[in-house]
């Protein structure tokens, strides 16, 4: 299913012109234990719903962005630069 995404830089455009970096999560700590890292790389929520995800704009600008997006519906709720990103869970 297409959708439009819009870039912080570049503005709206088709989702093909994005590539999808996954979910956004907290890095561990400074020292994580082999299970912290391992879990901080391969598990993922997946949840049906609202979820914060990184984006890169691989056929314009090429930055990485975030988006807030309904996996449900595919309903962008907002796209910004991780500097300028909505208070929440922001990723390190």
């Amino acid at each position: 299913m297409s959708f439009l995404l819009t870039c912080p830089n570049c503005g709206t455009r088709e989702v093909t012109d994005f590539g999808f970096g996954g979910e956004a999560s907290t890095r561990p700590a400074s020292r994580p234990s082999a299970r912290e890292l391992n879990t901080y790389i391969y598990f993922r929520r997946n949840a049906a719903g609202v979820q914060r995800e990184w984006w890169h704009h691989r056929s314009g600008c090429r930055a990485w962005f975030l988006a807030e997006r309904d996996t449900r519906t595919n309903h962008v709720i907002w796209t910004a630069l991780p500097a300028d990103a909505p208070a929440g869970q922001t990723p390190a």
